[in-house]
């Protein structure tokens, strides 16, 4: 049962590993602020960073218990003829695994509550990304009998440079029904959300009651 309890870990280990390279990422970004911790010291010579210290140690903390929980968890089932003796050697390091885990998961609390959401920064990178509307323009001229308007909308935007311009003027250019077409040029990209945030609050609220 210890092998596959450790083996249990290490997979929520790995989960918890790639959360705090995603956050690392978005901070990085600019997604997310972090709270300034009076006497923290961000870097040895730039003394205005502040970096993301605490996701960072989780990160090498998750390694190192993962690297011991797979270890456990390969050799505890196997004994030589159910008679050596080198489990006694390896279970004395049972804490290792699980201590790692815990300094990993208290770095990863401790870092979440200093985080600050930059909407501000959220929002610019959204209302640039004029690009995601190419998924309801191509539904829309897919409805209207248009031929291959995903290849059309994909040699349009692929690899380009979009704003709103370049999406105005396209959905102008197609022969649509005026009420499909007031509707395209009306979006936005931060109007295109569809049901996510809905979706999103319920999903939370899901979580929340169990």
């Amino acid at each position: 049962y210890i092998a596959e309890l450790f083996d249990a870990l290490r997979r929520f280990n790995l989960i918890a590993l790639d959360f705090a390279r995603d956050i690392w990422t978005y901070i990085s970004m600019g997604y997310f602020r972090q709270k300034v911790v009076a006497g923290e010291v961000g870097s040895s010579t730039m003394p205005h960073k502040v970096n993301p210290i605490d996701f960072e140690n989780a990160e090498a903390n998750l390694g190192l218990a993962n690297a011991t929980l797979e270890h456990l968890a390969a050799k505890l089932p196997i004994s030589r003829l159910q008679r050596d003796l080198t489990d006694s050697s390896a279970l004395r390091n049972l804490g290792v695994g699980v201590g790692y885990s815990l300094l990993a998961l208290v770095a990863l609390n401790r870092g979440l509550n200093k985080l600050e959401l930059n909407a501000a920064k959220l929002e610019a990178d959204l209302d640039n990304a004029w690009e995601v509307l190419a998924e309801p323009i191509q539904t829309v001229m897919r409805k209207a009998g248009h031929d291959n308007p995903y290849e059309k909308l994909k040699e349009l935007t692929r690899g380009a440079d979009m704003n709103e311009g370049t999406i105005r003027n396209f959905i102008k250019d197609l022969e649509l029904p005026a009420d499909d077409k007031t509707r395209l040029l009306e979006l936005t990209p931060s109007k295109y959300v569809g049901l996510a945030a809905r979706v999103a609050r319920e999903t939370l609220s899901d979580r929340q009651e169990h």
